[in-house]
């Protein structure tokens, strides 16, 4: 067995985990907060690091860059969620946001771009994805009586599963499309789904419009990846892609922060 699958297990535990952390957050410290752990490389950390334990810097920087890929698709997945959740049901807007990921992701992966020209739509994308929904991000999560708070691990529970199936899937698929794999959006759709039921739909999308700038730093820790895994090596570079995602949240927490009355 390869040393990836034997962690699996721990990777599903740390995915469940962050849903977890994240609904509570979103319930008691407010829509950004949540969005920013939400959007640390906590679930697609280890995807990468079980990775790069069997294969080596190229496959990585390859990896990272069909996480790019699929990280720039979430610009269309947040915007098109928050807009169709002010009026629909958990089903109908998370179905949207997906087909819309979907036809996103085929149409960018189709244009064969590099690190960089990701990296710079990647930037122009959610800005302009945090400018359009901003006027939705003031709702706060609490949740409504009667909804018993087992759902969360219940969901959490199907999450690590569904990031097992992917797991496993992703050694045999080859570099880019197992990154795609990794960047599938299931820590957000894994927030949708219980914040929406227990919240409402523009409480859910409080939260998910706050990740467009988290998922901004991302994409520019997936760029350092791929950028230095073949010259700095696999570890090197997973340790500036982390520290450029952690730091970017941190800033953006510090400058709300900030700017609070």
């Amino acid at each position: 067995m390869s040393m990836g699958l034997a962690l699996l297990p721990l990777k599903m535990g740390l995915a469940a985990f962050v849903v977890v952390v994240c609904s509570l957050l979103a319930e008691r410290s407010g829509p950004l907060v949540a969005a920013m752990i939400a959007t640390l490389p906590i679930s697609l950390g280890p995807v990468l690091v079980f990775l790069a334990l069997d294969h080596d810097a190229a496959f990585i920087a390859g990896s990272a860059l069909g996480t790019m890929n699929a990280n720039l698709t979430h610009a269309g997945f947040v915007l098109s969620y928050v807009l169709l959740a002010q009026r629909h049901g958990v089903l109908l807007s998370l179905g949207g946001a997906f087909a819309i990921w979907i036809v996103l992701l085929l149409a960018i992966r189709s244009l064969g771009l590099t690190a960089v020209p990701l990296a710079l739509l990647t930037v122009l994308a959610f800005l302009i994805v945090h400018r359009l929904v901003r006027p939705y991000l003031a709702v706060r999560a609490k949740p409504p009586s009667g909804i018993s708070r087992s759902a969360i691990p219940v969901r959490a529970a199907c999450v690590a599963a569904l990031v097992g199936i992917v797991s496993g899937a992703s050694g045999s698929i080859g570099p880019q499309w197992s990154g795609i794999l990794a960047g599938l959006p299931i820590i957000l759709s894994s927030l949708i789904i219980i914040l929406h039921r227990r919240a409402g739909g523009p409480a859910a999308a409080a939260v998910i419009g706050s990740s467009a700038l988290g998922l901004l730093g991302a994409g520019l820790g997936l760029a350092a990846v791929n950028l230095t895994a073949v010259p700095w090596g696999s570890w090197t570079a997973l340790g500036l892609g982390l520290a450029i995602a952690v730091l970017w949240n941190l800033i953006l927490l510090g400058l709300s922060r900030r700017a609070a009355p």
